[in-house]
């Protein structure tokens, strides 16, 4: 009797655990952008559903800065989001753990038509100081909030690539921190000269202004700079590790989609990027130029996030030191590519 009671508990046991993976309803936060691809091809995929999630409840965002708010509230079992701010989450005391790149070298300085010239013609580290001497104005740039990705990888091109003390900078540019859709909005008007910026924006002013030009991109601003990941609750890594497993397998896939089928891709990725209303087209040229920069191996970027880490702190937009082994988690990716 006391061996089948045993067993019963077992069983019992067993089943409350399938239950409670099945109930699971994840909270997932996103940006509508390019550089998280990945979780547009999953969320359209059955990926969830098959591992138990029936209802993922989805919160859009537009910056990374927002999304550390919410982490830090409590909110999102699931975040793709820049590691800068998973940086900042993790060192504000968020539980989270990257288990997943998705790009990396993803910024673009892109300029409009009164600026773009300075680049072509002369010394790059001197287009600023020129476009002021030129115009009697600064050079006013937009980018996403400070300790964002992006807002680092200017002040890096800035700094490191063109040799622009912080003096010359406030000198000769205003830097504006705004959203993904404000940023736009600004390039789309004219109201800015440029912006430190990442697809599918470059994509699409590039199609609606003819006289703006790439000035910097990739490697030229920030040399392995890491972009975009995917973090995750290390409660829902010790409750659900099968789940995240299955997050990271779909991500891996969903990466190698993105590099050999694009056209496959843009389907999925068109339905959250730009509220769906972007046209194929320009979908598909966003995901075309980003072919070399979608990376799903975690390993890949930590290097690169120490170079940024430590550049964050010394510009004052990462306030406590991070200690990048408890940021990464990158059993489930190792596991998945030994298999």
């Amino acid at each position: 009797m006391s061996r089948f009671v045993a067993l019963m508990t077992l069983f019992l046991c067993g089943w409350s655990s399938l239950v409670t993976a099945a109930d699971k309803n994840l909270e997932i936060g996103y940006m509508p952008i390019i550089p998280i691809s990945q979780a547009f091809i999953v969320l359209e995929g059955d990926t969830l559903e098959n591992a138990g999630v029936s209802d993922p409840k989805l919160f859009q965002f537009q910056n990374g800065p927002a999304i550390v708010q919410a982490l830090l509230a409590g909110q999102l079992d699931v975040a793709y989001l820049g590691i800068g701010p998973a940086m900042v989450a993790r060192a504000k005391g968020a539980d989270i753990k990257v288990v997943a790149s998705n790009i990396v070298e993803q910024i673009s300085m892109i300029a409009l038509g009164e600026l773009s010239p300075y680049f072509d013609n002369g010394d790059p580290k001197t287009a600023f100081a020129r476009f002021k001497a030129d115009k009697g104005r600064k050079a006013v740039i937009s980018t996403f909030p400070r300790g964002s990705v992006p807002e680092t990888v200017l002040q890096y091109w800035l700094q490191n690539q063109l040799g622009m003390s912080n003096d010359d900078i406030k000198q000769n540019i205003d830097i504006i921190y705004q959203g993904a859709a404000q940023v736009q909005q600004a390039l789309m008007t004219e109201a800015v000269d440029g912006a430190a910026i990442l697809e599918p924006v470059v994509s699409i002013i590039r199609d609606k202004k003819s006289a703006a030009k790439v000035v910097a991109s990739g490697s030229g601003m920030f040399p392995h700079q890491p972009g975009a990941v995917l973090a995750v609750r290390e409660s829902l890594i010790n409750e659900h590790p099968e789940l995240v497993k299955a997050l990271v397998k779909a991500h891996i896939a969903a990466t190698d989609e993105l590099r050999n089928a694009p056209e496959q891709a843009a389907k999925a990725v068109g339905k959250y990027v730009g509220g769906g209303r972007l046209p194929k087209q320009i979908i598909l040229n966003a995901l075309k130029n980003s072919h070399d920069q979608f990376q799903a191996d975690p390993n890949a970027i930590i290097d690169g996030t120490r170079t940024m880490h430590d550049f964050q702190a010394s510009q004052g937009t990462l306030k406590a030191s991070v200690d990048l082994n408890a940021l990464f988690d990158v059993r489930f990716y190792n596991e998945l590519i030994r298999e």
